[in-house]
């Protein structure tokens, strides 16, 4: 049985780590990726996630630079975004030192680029970031550019698709929880479990080591935290630990990948 992983997510903006909530509210300053970078892999996380937040809506790719300078001090694999809308952009960010590069907006612009890049770089290099959000009628649906573009899309759906082009990963972010820390959205992360045959990654919604353990128990391959580790005592070192000692299949130790 594949082990469940637990993954920091770290916003860029500006070359500096950043927290908001519901993808603008309330944007705090939460320090030095490459700093911060080397103090999870101290802790033993299982991966990184690094999303670069203006990227797309200034049309350029993830500064590969920071990609770099962290690389060469950590030793987990490090999954970077935003604004990939290119073959080169992708191979650009590997060789910078990512081993995974999350695409969100081309995907819903372009979904032949899920396959494209695939084929080319192989699916297991390939994430698709899905971010959505309930709208006034309470129906989820895949929002584009960076939160800022309706889709009308059913994020299940989008999802299966997205599988059907060869995604490796399903990174399924839901905006109405992000930085609010009450918990991921279970629903989801169930039905989408139920369906997929790949790894689904559930973002946004960890206040708690309780939300970690509910979210991993619905279905989810991995869990991303991002504010519950920068505003609370809880570390990855105590997730693993209470992950473990409630029967959920983690790595013990860092160093161990069985």
């Amino acid at each position: 049985m594949l082990k469940k992983r637990i993954i920091p997510k770290f916003l860029i903006r500006n070359g500096r780590l950043v927290k908001m909530r519901r993808f603008h509210d309330d944007q705090r300053e939460a320090g030095n990726p490459v700093s911060t970078a080397k103090v999870y892999d101290s802790y033993g996380v299982d991966e990184l996630i690094f999303v670069d937040v203006d990227a797309t809506n200034e049309g350029r790719v993830v500064t590969g630079d920071i990609i770099e300078r962290v690389a060469e001090e950590v030793f987990v694999p490090l999954t970077v975004g935003g604004g990939v809308t290119t073959l080169e952009q992708i191979e650009s960010l590997l060789k910078s030192g990512a081993d995974k590069v999350s695409i969100n907006t081309a995907a819903i612009e372009d979904p032949d680029f899920i396959t494209r890049a695939a084929s080319r770089f192989g699916d297991q290099c390939i994430v698709v970031s899905i971010d959505y959000q309930a709208d006034e009628l309470g129906r989820k649906t895949v929002r584009g550019r960076g939160g800022s573009t309706q889709t009308g899309y059913d994020p299940v759906e989008f999802a299966l698709r997205m599988q059907d082009l060869h995604a490796g990963e399903i990174l399924m972010t839901s905006i109405d929880r992000d930085g609010m820390m009450n918990g991921y959205d279970l629903d989801m992360i169930a039905a989408l479990s139920d369906r997929l045959d790949i790894p689904l990654i559930a973002s946004s919604g960890a206040g708690s080591l309780d939300d970690c353990i509910q979210a991993l128990d619905a279905g989810a391959s991995a869990i991303t935290i991002s504010s519950m580790f920068i505003f609370t005592d809880h570390s990855p070192i105590k997730v693993r630990t209470y992950l473990s000692t409630n029967g959920v299949n983690v790595r013990s130790q860092k160093g161990s990948r069985s």
